[in-house]
């Protein structure tokens, strides 16, 4: 029989819009190890352009701003999260992880319908 599991992704949204995902959850942690946008977009392989979008798109929905940035310059410029930034990331992580904890508990669940063989 073959093997079935139970799959999900969860995002928040504010008034319809998508505010956080796996997606923007990977580039904030990905800036905050690389201390910089630029080099968070190397590290995931997207582009700068789409990156800052995303950033954009989550300032005009949070009263918060996401990241502090320094401009480049002779030292180079960077960027790293806010505390209310680092706060939603670890209360969409205990989220996150309580659902992962209800959905493995009903991968047990029966799906007998699946215990026919192969119409085809």
């Amino acid at each position: 029989m073959s093997q079935i599991r139970l799959r999900r992704k969860v995002w928040l949204e504010i008034d319809g819009k998508p505010l956080l995902g796996s997606g923007r959850v990977r580039l904030l942690n990905t800036i905050a190890s690389c201390g910089s946008i630029n080099a968070a977009c190397q590290q995931l392989g997207i582009s700068y352009r789409k990156a800052w979008a995303q950033l954009q798109d989550m300032e005009k929905l949070v009263p918060f701003a996401v990241l502090e940035r320094s401009k480049g310059g002779k030292g180079g410029g960077g960027a790293c999260l806010t505390e209310e930034t680092v706060k939603l990331l670890q209360q969409y992580a205990e989220v996150t992880e309580r659902i992962d904890n209800q959905l493995e508990e009903c991968n047990g669940a029966q799906f007998d319908i699946f215990d026919q063989e192969p119409s085809a």
